[in-house]
């Protein structure tokens, strides 16, 4: 009489612990090879933003096809290998003079927190005294130093997927045998292209318009470092919310370690907490509103979770992940929940005005 029903919650079960056992396979392989694919995330990325480009200079200049590709991984690798040393050496000059600025940063350290009372002091000075900052220092420069490698990887895996992007809409046909949902797949990818494309220019502009207003400040202070703060802060900012918070403490830290003047110190704080407050409420909600309407909350989740995954590379790519998983779960209906919680004001952004304009484009 209960056989039926004991057979339908062993098969629950059952399911339920292959389903646990396939998540820990996946984060086990996540974290594994995360070297690997954090490398192809960006390659994919790099792929999306110039195919857009390749499009417009093939259509609008008249360029031959193979000659606007050619160029254009000529671009990405000579940009790639170009940030990538630039980064490696800001992060050591940021090392050299922190390290040269040390015995001073340390000697002012009590003007800074005696306001704090005499209890307080101590614990500040014997927890800074039993942090290691130059250690921690010297191993971010060697992590720094691990971008060269994994900028060969980028440029290697880009040049692949040039190489086979004619075969992509066969292969995808003969993948799922059917062509209306080929088409229906195509879509799907054209409109995280897109999405994700518009999302990462309006991020590069509003981060420069940043890092500019940061570099000019250090400059009208006087401040050394000013290049390499502005290029920290143009990084971090593509951190939703979490990169600007973390830009401007690094920056009026850096601010007191390279003058020891507590009034020069907040002058430039302020000026900084102004510039990110402004472009952060104001000009980044206004431009990217409409681009990725997502949650906040869910934005800090995926914040949290490809962070503890990949670390600083993850919280970068968390977004563009997020925003991937949001058009595809809106696509699939029995998925459609997820990307219900995942948008904004319940009502999940499927991409379908991006298909229209990627038919329209193929046309």
């Amino acid at each position: 009489m209960y056989e039926p029903h004991d057979r339908i919650l062993r098969d629950r079960l059952q399911t339920g612990f292959l389903g646990l056992i396939a998540f820990a396979l996946l984060m086990f392989m996540l974290v594994q090879a995360r070297f690997l694919l954090i490398s192809l995330a960006i390659a994919i990325i790099l792929f999306s933003l110039t195919s857009d480009a390749i499009w417009g200079i093939s259509t609008r200049l008249k360029v031959p096809n193979w000659l606007a590709t050619t160029l254009a991984l000529f671009g990405i690798a000579l940009g790639v290998l170009w940030i990538s040393t630039t980064i490696v050496a800001q992060v050591n000059e940021v090392v050299v003079t922190a390290i040269t600025y040390a015995e001073r940063a340390q000697a002012s350290l009590p003007a800074l927190t005696e306001r704090l009372g005499p209890e307080a002091q101590d614990r500040i000075m014997t927890f800074i005294g039993g942090f290691n900052i130059t250690g921690w220092i010297r191993s971010l420069a060697g992590q720094a130093s691990g971008l060269l490698s994994g900028s060969v990887l980028v440029i290697l895996f880009v040049g692949f997927m040039f190489a086979e992007r004619f075969w992509f809409s066969t292969k995808i046909e003969r993948l799922v045998r059917d062509p209306v949902l080929a088409r229906q797949v195509e879509d799907i990818i054209s409109s995280i292209m897109h999405r994700v494309n518009r999302y990462l220019i309006v991020k590069t502009a509003i981060s420069a318009v940043t890092a500019a207003l940061v570099w000019s400040i250090f400059k009208l202070a006087g401040l050394e470092l000013a290049g390499s703060v502005a290029l920290l802060t143009f990084v971090l900012n593509f951190i939703p919310t979490v990169g600007s918070i973390i830009a401007t403490v690094i920056t009026i830290l850096l601010a007191f370690v390279l003058t020891g003047d507590m009034t020069l110190t907040w002058i430039v704080g302020f000026a900084c907490i102004a510039a990110q407050f402004i472009i952060g409420n104001v000009i980044d909600p206004m431009l990217l509103g409409q681009t990725l309407r997502m949650s906040s909350l869910g934005i800090m989740l995926s914040l949290s979770f490809w962070g503890a995954i990949w670390g600083i590379a993850g919280m970068f790519l968390a977004v563009p992940i997020m925003a991937a998983v949001m058009i595809v779960c809106a696509h699939i209906p029995w998925l459609r929940p997820v990307a219900v919680m995942l948008s904004r004001e319940g009502l999940p952004d499927d991409g379908s005005d991006d298909e229209h304009k990627g038919r329209r484009r193929a046309a």
